[in-house]
């Protein structure tokens, strides 16, 4: 996994997070600058890069890149 991956893996591991908290939260916390971050990195990705996992992020199924970064992170 190259840096830019590890980061967007972990911007994700944060939304999942910051969502989970959501319904207790009060203020509701702002979820923009993760998502305005994660597109930021989406377009930093190298040429070459896994074409499912630029599938994932730019439909913004999140949950599913992170399930493939975290396999690959085992990897």
């Amino acid at each position: 996994m190259n840096l830019i991956e590890q980061q967007i893996l972990e911007n994700l591991i944060a939304l999942e997070d910051a969502s989970a908290k959501m319904a207790a939260a009060n203020p509701k916390p702002d979820l923009l600058p993760i998502f305005s971050r994660l597109d930021e990195l989406a377009r930093q990705l190298p040429a070459g890069t896994e074409p499912e996992l630029l599938h994932y992020l730019h439909r913004k199924s999140y949950q599913k890149a992170c399930a493939l970064l975290r396999r690959r992170g085992r990897g």
